[in-house]
């Protein structure tokens, strides 16, 4: 069974870089970026070659991220 990831240990969000967009601890790599590249069809094997200063469990902290954001939207 898949293992859970803490988003919160591997996103931050500082007004300083991005203009305050959620991204990868020590990157410059939003939670947006690479949900895109995922969405675009990009595997994960492809990101990581592309931006190594990633990992999976980043990756997955991302769609953890973007979970969590989904499940905390009301709808009137």
């Amino acid at each position: 069974m898949a293992q859970i990831v803490d988003y919160k240990k591997l996103i931050e969000i500082d007004p300083q870089v991005r203009f305050g967009r959620p991204v990868i601890k020590g990157t410059r790599i939003s939670v947006y970026d690479i949900l895109g590249w995922l969405a675009s069809g990009l595997t994960n094997q492809q990101i990581l070659e592309d931006f190594p200063q990633l990992n999976e469990e980043a990756i997955y902290a991302c769609l953890s991220y973007a979970a969590d954001k989904e499940r905390k939207v009301k709808i009137a």
